[in-house]
């Protein structure tokens, strides 16, 4: 039996009230960019912004998206799975399947430990679902709990054709596992809160390869020129790290502003690089156009003068047997600037001792990057902060490993992993100062 909860009417309104005290209303018609809602970004770079989106030109990308980004057909089970407060839950489990006329699944829980890292096998097998969306993130988790997909494996995906990845930049490692274990093509992708959709995928309606290069999210969606800049706007050669940004205008579906601030909305996004949208992402694209998104722009690590992307150290570190995630940040060094060093996670049941594994990790990357990485720091915690898309806050990392005040932005799934870190961080400092 459920209490009623107590209302202060001066705070709060009585849903059932409300509806019985209502009357029908006609439907009012309203100018194509009337604003359809607020959503707040993840916060990875700093405080989270309200990004105001519309109503028309949203629906048109969300509709077209689904038949020629996912290629999908009216009637197909879809399953995005996300937080529905976050942009893919609001773009993709709600308006674009209904859109589309697409069954659409809402799921509430992890892929582990709800109640088994088998848990994504089992909803894709039970609705016979047609592609899943999901964050690098997850299929991690996955790979940590159960390696071999052994729990997994217990459903059979007769129905899955695709697996599609963004949130979150997805290292080789674990989409060459996905692939493997889940069975179908796994397409990385590229977007933001502030576009709303994809700004760079493998477009299957448009008859995109469903094997692409690895590594890479895809090729420009139409309506997105993207170009990869120096800091001075030039324009860089195929695989020289930059800038990536966007040629303005931007098409139907991107934010219309910040909610209540046009000012940083202008300031933010535009003012750096004029005639472009900076998207605050750091990569490259390749000869055949393809883009590779290494990490946010503010978390390139400068050693000695060379400009080293996360995203790289991250997937050299990865290559490791026993690292099941891994996030790197700038540790300040006297000599060089900046320094890499390695938090990471390590997988279930893992024989080797943290000595071992450090030295393994460390030629590995020395091999994959070359010494100028200067890679010689490994921590070893119990997770990583993330938030519930998935994204990792490297600049409130970098802050905590360096020693300063750092901030916990309300999108952060476990908060208490901060203090965790801390920790672990404390005792290498003690042990350096003995």
């Amino acid at each position: 039996m459920q209490d009623k909860v107590s209302l202060d009417p001066e705070l709060s309104l009585d849903w059932d009230q409300e509806m019985a005290a209502s009357r029908p209303h006609d439907c009012v018609p309203l100018p194509s960019n009337h604003p359809l809602y607020v959503l707040y970004t993840s916060g990875t770079t700093g405080t989270p912004k309200g990004v105001l989106r519309d109503t028309a030109g949203y629906a048109v990308m969300l509709k077209w998206t689904m038949s020629n980004i996912y290629g999908l057909s009216p009637g197909d089970v879809w399953w995005a799975a996300s937080d529905l407060g976050w942009v893919v839950g609001h773009s993709y489990i709600c308006y674009a399947p209904l859109l589309h006329g697409n069954s659409t699944i809402l799921y509430e829980g992890k892929p582990v430990g709800t109640p088994d890292p088998g848990a994504f096998f089992r909803v894709l097998s039970e609705y016979g679902a047609s592609s899943m969306f999901t964050a690098p993130t997850a299929i991690r988790a996955i790979r940590q709990q159960d390696p071999s997909a052994a729990v997994g494996r217990k459903y059979p995906l007769t129905r899955l054709q695709t697996l599609f990845l963004a949130g979150e930049r997805c290292d080789v490692e674990t989409l060459e596992w996905a692939k493997k274990n889940f069975g179908v093509p796994v397409l990385d992708h590229w977007w933001q809160t502030e576009t709303g959709s994809a700004i760079t995928s493998s477009c299957i309606g448009l008859g995109n390869s469903l094997t692409p290069p690895a590594g890479q999210a895809g090729k420009p969606v139409p309506g997105y020129n993207v170009t990869v800049i120096d800091d001075d706007m030039q324009e860089l050669k195929p695989k020289t790290l930059g800038n990536i940004v966007v040629r303005l205008p931007l098409p139907p579906g991107a934010a219309l502003c910040l909610w209540q601030n046009h000012r940083l909305f202008k300031e933010l996004y535009f003012s750096k690089f004029p005639g472009y949208y900076d998207t605050m992402d750091a990569g490259f694209l390749d000869e055949e156009g393809f883009l590779y998104i290494m990490s946010r722009s503010d978390d390139v690590i400068n050693v000695a003068g060379h400009r080293l992307s996360a995203g790289a150290l991250e997937e050299s570190v990865l290559l490791h047997s026993a690292v099941g995630d891994c996030a790197v940040v700038g540790l300040e060094d006297s000599l060089k600037g900046h320094v890499p060093l390695a938090l990471c996670v390590l997988k279930k049941d893992v024989q080797k001792t943290e000595e071992e594994i450090t030295k393994e990790v460390v030629k590995l990357v020395r091999d994959t990057i070359g010494p100028v990485a200067a890679f010689r720091n490994v921590l070893f915690v119990h997770g990583l902060p993330k938030t519930r898309s998935g994204k990792i806050p490297r600049s409130s990392l970098a802050d905590l490993v360096n020693g300063k005040p750092y901030k916990i932005t309300p999108t952060i799934e476990d908060p208490d992993v901060f203090k965790d870190i801390e920790r672990q961080v404390e005792k290498v400092w003690r042990r350096h100062a003995d």
